[in-house]
């Protein structure tokens, strides 16, 4: 019911957006991005302030499509992150906040858990350092044997595990609307349609005009990016650096059969490998009832490629222009073969997908949807992992703050974030 209304509720905004947006109406602050954490920002903004007037603009005919709609859905403790990093900070932070938020608006979520199961000897230390780890975050867990993994999910095998009783499964497209939802009932404009051409200096009290694709305007005082799988893009076009450039990355999931979906109780993940920048393939079960095995992570040819040969001359172009690239390619090149060998031999993902559960037959998985990552890279082609704000530069630089790097947790820290984001607007926008 909530899925279909918050549907609902983004084709109206996108069937009134361009009424609004011709206007070329002058608002206080403009939000690029109608993802969740642009949403959430929006959010926090009206809170804090709740004299400004705001627009949230997304180029989508609906809100939270890309990442913030094509995830896992899962609700991160916070374990794997390093300790002092934004990353850790705002997951344990952002979990509490997300649970509290979904039982106050009764929004829908399962808390099932998590086991970080480790299979073999050799995962053992990377298994105990991740323990230490979890501890340093102030997450929650528990380390159970063989015996304790069977107890909480009956068909996996494994040597110990990490259990996260706090982690959980929710629909974020559902939290994101709901954010929608709060901005527009205060009166604010959530415009979709509205793919962001050019920022420009034109002066005078609203100082910023925001020029869409199709020709339509909105001047703003203070103007706040969001902008996910092309984050880089839109701060360029306001005069800030390209890097981090971001390097889309899909990962296709497979689904298990219905009738074995039902062995599985909770998230099921591998000790992640420190050679390799994502974490593996694991058991994810979904608000729906399914059950989604994986992802790979594959190089993409487009930035928004759901499908395995969805291509873009533009988007091909920009990254083999990008030095970062090759560099990545040579050092993962092994790892890259392998992802991509997965991609087309569901055996292959099988055999990664039995080391957990040893019942589970190739007739029981099958091809599933996709995602894709906005993954923020430097030039020497390290993956930039964590969180990432900064102004850019350019004569606009004093009136814009750009979130140039939200990977995941960022839906999990999604309200943490926006309070980061709200305490950077006050300080280098606002100046309060």
């Amino acid at each position: 019911m909530l899925s279909r209304q918050f549907s609902r509720l983004s084709r109206q905004l996108a069937a009134t957006s361009s009424v609004a947006a011709q206007k070329g109406r002058e608002v206080d602050m403009c939000i690029v991005g109608g993802g969740i954490i642009g949403l959430a920002t929006a959010r926090e903004i009206n809170i804090r302030h709740p004299d400004l007037s705001l627009a949230v603009v997304e180029k989508e005919p609906e809100l939270a499509l890309h990442q913030s709609g094509s995830n896992s859905g899962v609700i991160h403790a916070g374990i794997y992150y390093v300790p002092g990093s934004l990353k850790a900070k705002l997951c344990v932070k952002g979990l509490r906040m997300m649970y509290d938020y979904c039982d106050e608006h009764e929004i829908p979520y399962k808390r099932c858990g998590k086991l970080i199961v480790a299979t073999e000897e050799e995962e053992l230390p990377r298994l105990d350092a991740l323990w230490d780890r979890a501890i340093a975050n102030g997450c929650t867990v528990n380390m159970v044997d063989a015996d304790g993994i069977k107890e909480i999910e009956p068909h996996c095998v494994g040597l110990r595990a990490i259990h996260s009783p706090l982690t959980g499964i929710i629909d974020y497209q559902v939290v994101s609307r709901h954010y929608a939802k709060e901005v527009t009932e205060k009166g604010h404009e959530v415009t979709c349609n509205y793919e962001v051409a050019s920022f420009d200096d034109v002066g005078g009290d609203y100082p910023i005009s925001i020029k869409s694709a199709s020709g339509d305007e909105i001047r703003a005082k203070y103007v706040v990016t969001c902008a996910g799988l092309h984050a880089d893009r839109v701060a360029k076009k306001s005069g800030g650096e390209e890097i981090p450039k971001i390097v889309p990355f899909r990962g296709d999931y497979l689904l298990m059969a219905p009738d074995k979906a039902k062995w599985i109780n909770g998230n099921i993940y591998p000790v992640p490998n420190p050679k390799f920048p994502f974490l593996g393939v694991h058991y994810t079960p979904r608000m729906n009832g399914d059950v989604w095995l994986g992802p790979n992570a594959v190089l993409c040819m487009k930035r928004e490629g759901y499908k395995l040969f969805d291509f873009d001359l533009k988007d091909c172009l920009d990254i083999a222009r990008f030095p970062g690239i090759y560099k990545l390619v040579l050092k993962n090149l092994g790892a890259g073969m392998g992802e991509l060998w997965r991609t087309f031999n569901l055996s292959a993902q099988l055999k990664d997908l039995q080391r957990f559960v040893p019942e589970l037959q190739r007739e029981d998985i099958m091809r599933g949807p996709a995602g894709v990552r906005a993954q923020a890279m430097d030039y020497s082609g390290a993956l930039v992992d964590d969180f990432i704000f900064d102004q850019g530069t350019g004569p606009l630089a004093s009136r814009m703050l750009h979130v140039r790097n939200a990977p995941s947790p960022a839906c999990t820290a999604s309200l943490a974030i926006a309070e980061m984001v709200g305490d950077e607007v006050d300080a280098k926008l606002l100046r309060l």
